[in-house]
């Protein structure tokens, strides 16, 4: 690594914590950080934006009761406790005592390097590293997703969680076999990524989205089959949309509730129009919900109306990633990196520093999960 690569470097930069301490109160600081020097093959990064994804309230919140938060101080110096329920105390425990970084992804500028990555100073990048709610950080170039010249930080801020899971929803349909995908919490930035997608792909989509308002956005962007779950005829609806696209793969956001069943039974339905003899197991086709999300925390009810050839799991992003392996992986990325301000461009509501994000009100806003809400988080400009 040469001198002139970290010349300029500060000593320190804030990075918000979260911590869980053993009286049951959730902090959340601001801590100066001290900026380590990059090593052969890792970087520096002036983090200029990252995204709130839902992922990263896990660490940020996890089960806080925010009914109770409560700040002190003002800027850097503000410190906000927010009370933990036993419930959720217990879920948590393992982490009592360390304090965590959060954010997930971000981008920004490389500003430091060594030696065998000095072509990436002066570059904006997009970094899924973990800790991206920091002024700087160190990252293996590994990490590291170089964005076009014409890419802003904040249109680059996105670039791995949502997109990187709506080609994952497509590759994994590919990989099981499967021909047709039903995403529920459609209207969503993720939801609108994997419209585009499957438009371009040629792969039938059938969405679930929660109002009027999230139906009409998504028919605006051209999608054939939304179904509306408070709709009286959500159900027929629902059960041709899935016969008319063939879908027997499911993504499912909520979680909680009846609504994977009801999808699975829709999918029953729509294979059993295909039988040619009665079985008393149902049709022989299986159906498959993956829960990716947990918009609703409650329990996950089925009521077993969709036959014996069925099944239900969890998706996570990160084992998907490891499964495909490398090369896979670099094929997604660049298709990322190519559409990054079209197919897979993400919109957001509100900025916030990381001063604001200690704010109650917002931490309010911000777990809400609101489908067309979304912030953005600015750490070089704090």
């Amino acid at each position: 690594m040469t001198d002139s690569a970290t010349a300029d470097l500060p000593v320190s930069g804030l990075e918000l914590r979260s911590l869980l301490t053993e009286a049951g109160e959730l902090e959340l600081t601001l801590e100066p950080q001290p900026i380590t020097p990059p090593g052969r093959g890792e970087v520096v990064v002036r983090v200029e934006a990252a995204p709130v994804n839902p992922s990263d309230l896990g660490l940020l919140l996890g089960a806080a009761d925010l009914a109770t938060a409560g700040a002190v101080g003002d800027g850097a110096a503000r410190r906000t406790s927010i009370t933990v329920p036993p419930n959720g105390f217990r879920a948590m425990a393992s982490r009592v005592g360390q304090s965590m970084s959060v954010g997930n992804e971000g981008s920004g500028v490389v500003v430091a390097a060594g030696d065998d990555a000095t072509s990436l100073l002066g570059k904006t990048v997009a970094v899924l590293a973990g800790g991206m709610y920091s002024q700087y950080r160190t990252v293996p170039t590994a990490s590291c997703l170089a964005l076009p010249d014409d890419v802003t930080a904040a249109e680059g801020a996105s670039c791995f969680v949502n997109p990187l899971t709506a080609l994952g929803m497509v590759e994994t349909m590919r990989d099981e076999g499967h021909t047709a995908l039903v995403h529920t919490a459609a209207a969503s930035n993720l939801g609108q990524m994997l419209n585009k997608i499957c438009a371009q792909d040629n792969v039938g989509l059938v969405n679930i989205v929660r109002s009027a308002a999230q139906e009409e956005l998504l028919r605006g962007i051209g999608a054939r089959y939304v179904c509306n779950s408070t709709a009286d005829d959500f159900v027929p609806a629902l059960v041709e949309a899935v016969a008319e696209t063939g879908a027997t793969l499911a993504f499912d956001a909520i979680g909680g509730g009846h609504l994977a069943s009801t999808i699975l039974s829709a999918m029953e339905t729509a294979a059993g129009r295909r039988m040619t003899s009665y079985s008393r197991y149902g049709s022989s086709v299986l159906k498959q919900v993956y829960i990716y999300g947990s918009l609703d925390t409650g329990p996950t009810e089925l009521d077993r109306t969709f036959g014996m050839s069925w099944s239900v799991g969890g998706w996570l992003l990160t084992p998907f990633l490891q499964k495909i392996g490398p090369s896979r992986v670099a094929e997604l990325h660049a298709r990322v990196a190519a559409g990054v301000k079209t197919t897979f461009a993400s919109h957001y509501t509100q900025t916030v520093s990381l001063a604001d994000l200690l704010k109650p009100q917002i931490l309010q806003a911000i777990s809400r999960k609101a489908t067309g809400e979304k912030f953005l988080v600015t750490p070089a400009q704090n």
